[in-house]
């Protein structure tokens, strides 16, 4: 039964405090008289039938564009993420602030709901989608803060001081008590990031950022405690052997799963995750596949996200999130990240091809723009103006950072955004537009069903990475991808994807924001390094291969390139990228009034992209980067670039 509905405008603090009519149960999350082992009711649904729940549908909320001029949060937390219980100490550095959640009506936070902006008149259609965890509460903001500083890598990490973790570990035994009020308590997914965290640190990260004394004694002091409450994959997580804590976790080495192959599968591989070991390309194919998509979800956020919990297939969401988090805190091998690309990819088939000449497939990050503006869709409506064809996939939000996404975009100039992918190809063959978007929530659901567990482990999993390089589309003619990244040391295993897909020609940028854009501003002669370290890598550093002398799918006649892009050298004065700050709204406003003609920074911003992937694609007609930048231009002035995307948006509807 399709329980979904279109509700008015809400802003962002009324969806938050929206939830099921009645409100949330005062029943705890479970009993310290409870049965140890007993995991299947560590969690009780709120106090509502089911058949309560269908008489009473639950309409699934968008939250679309608008601007702020709320104050930025420490560290730039959304509004979601800092919220934070007046009972809960004030540990981890983070502001304490106003309680913007009702007690008595709240529901747990989304990842659709962290959003800040209102919805525009095109924005107002709700996405259907699953609300994809077994617990519906959190995530617990401390905890997150708390997490941002322990998940991650060998030495990135920043061990909390005793009063930080005693903290953190009140928290989830309260949580686990039913202590805290359900938006405030710690998840499921949150308890097993956290745990599997520690542990690895524990077992295998260099003494600097291994356990602080004061994490030390504030295990030792809450582990008698936390035994009685937590349910026994937690245990499992927070010691494995029985070796951390003193002999006093039985249930870790005896732990082998509850709920049938899947999870007993999963447990296995967390044993040599946690201990530092990878897994193989074929293994880790076969657990991915095994365990997504995360379906004990239910639609609409209505009830408790547990039903079905235990049955075969079904994994615990602390450890599905142990694992994406502590594989990339041990930092994925190629073999790894290969099987995160290419796992599922039998999600919708064998991808269908285009008629096209020339086709370039873009891999932004799918988490979003927070500060600078986002040009990629404006460049393909350039570059598809004169023969090159473009494909870009994304999502609409995305954890971390829930910054603004093309799919946004799109959606405010109301263009359709839940196209398939033979959609695309009618999109891409005609001539009148020659590029198209495809959502993952359509082409890849099996990794889109991850998107509220990302909410919830705070840091990027593997997937942030590989679903960048994606081929959904294959072309009759040649084909390129280009994919941006942010952490140095990425851009050779991003090479090494792309080429594994199969094309003439591929791109990794360090763009702004770790996008594909590369910016027109010039580089601080003394950024990067002082004396005596080694210089950071630069903001619009690009590396890739080509094809030469037009021999398209010869590895032999590929010719590798890395170099910085500097725009002085091309002509364009040196300007600072424009600021959208999370407003879908003000980077379409950009971006549409660049491809009307009006010059300024966005405009130099599209051409330089589209010209100098142009070039460094090895194009036709671009040998010659002036050339290539005086054809964007034309692409521009003459208005055919902005005809493309009016194109778009009209066309797109009519291929639902």
């Amino acid at each position: 039964m399709n329980c979904h509905a279109v509700v008015p405008h809400l802003s962002a603090p009324a969806l938050v405090e929206s939830r099921i009519a009645g409100g949330p149960s005062t029943t705890g999350l479970c009993s310290t008289s409870q049965p140890a082992g007993d995991r299947s009711s560590f969690f009780q649904p709120p106090a509502v039938s089911r058949k309560q729940r269908v008489k009473q549908p639950k309409a699934v909320p968008y939250v679309g564009d608008h601007d702020t001029n709320q104050s930025p949060s420490i560290s730039g937390r959304t509004e979601t993420q800092r919220y934070r219980s007046q009972t809960e100490p004030n540990v981890l550095g983070a502001r304490k602030t106003k309680q913007h959640r009702a007690r008595n009506g709240a529901r747990r936070a989304t990842a659709v709901d962290v959003a800040t902006e209102e919805p525009t008149e095109e924005d107002r259609t709700p996405q259907r989608r699953r609300y994809n965890l077994m617990d519906d509460v959190g995530p617990n903001p401390l905890v997150l803060e708390a997490q941002g500083k322990v998940c991650t890598g060998p030495t990135q990490t920043r061990p909390l001081d005793e009063e930080q973790c005693r903290a953190v570990l009140d928290a989830i035994i309260r949580s686990a008590k039913g202590e805290l009020p359900l938006e405030e308590r710690v998840s499921l997914a949150q308890m097993g990031a956290f745990f599997g965290a520690m542990t690895l640190r524990a077992e295998t990260f260099p003494p600097p950022t291994q356990w602080s004394e004061g994490e030390k004694r504030a295990m030792a002091e809450k582990w008698p405690e936390l035994q009685k409450v937590l349910p026994p994959e937690v245990q499992f997580l927070a010691d494995p052997e029985g070796t951390l804590l003193e002999g006093l976790s039985p249930v870790g080495p005896g732990y082998t799963g509850h709920s049938g192959r899947a999870e007993e599968r999963l447990v296995g591989d967390l044993r040599e995750i946690l201990s530092g070991e990878h897994l193989g390309y074929e293994e880790l194919c076969g657990l991915l596949r095994e365990i997504l998509p995360l379906d004990h979800g239910h639609a609409g956020f209505e009830g408790s996200g547990r039903e079905g919990f235990g049955e075969e297939g079904s994994v615990s969401d602390a450890l599905v999130a142990a694992f994406l988090i502590c594989q990339r805190m041990n930092k994925e091998t190629a073999r790894e990240l290969k099987a995160y690309n290419l796992a599922l990819d039998d999600d919708v088939g064998q991808p269908p091809v285009a008629d096209v000449r020339s086709l370039t497939h873009y891999g932004e990050p799918y988490d979003g723009n927070t500060r600078f503006m986002r040009s990629t869709l404006f460049v393909m409506a350039v570059r598809a103006s004169y023969g090159e064809a473009g494909l870009l996939h994304g999502i609409d939000y995305m954890p971390p950072k829930m910054g603004v996404t093309e799919e946004r975009m799109l959606r405010h100039l109301g263009a359709a955004t839940t196209l398939r992918a033979p959609a695309a190809v009618t999109l891409l063959e005609d001539e009148r537009v020659a590029f198209a978007y495809l959502s993952q929530r359509e082409v890849q659901p099996s990794a889109y069903s991850l998107n509220d567990m990302r909410l919830h482990i705070k840091k990027r999993p593997p997937f942030a990475t590989t679903e960048k390089v994606q081929r959904f589309v294959q072309a009759t003619g040649r084909e390129a991808m280009v994919a941006g990244y942010y952490h140095e040391g990425y851009e050779e295993p991003l090479l090494m994807l792309i080429r594994r897909r199969g094309v003439d020609a591929g791109m990794v940028v360090k763009g702004e924001e770790g996008a594909v854009s590369l910016t027109t501003k010039s580089r601080s002669p003394d950024s990067g390094g002082g004396p005596g370290e080694r210089k950071l890598q630069a903001v619009n550093h690009v590396s890739g291969f080509r094809p030469v002398d037009d021999v398209p799918g010869e590895l032999l006649h590929r010719e590798p390139f890395t170099l910085d892009v500097e725009a002085e050298r091309f002509g364009f004065k040196s300007t600072a990228t424009p600021r959208t700050d999370r407003s879908a709204a003000k980077n379409v406003e950009l971006g549409m009034a660049a491809l009307r003609g009006e010059k300024g920074p966005a405009y130099d911003r599209i051409v330089f992209n589209a010209a100098m992937q142009d070039h460094l694609l090895g194009c036709n007609g671009a040998s010659d980067p002036m050339v290539a930048i005086e054809r964007a231009k034309d692409a521009i002035d003459s208005g055919a670039a902005l005809q493309r995307l009016e194109n778009y948006v009209r066309l797109s509807h009519k291929l639902l």
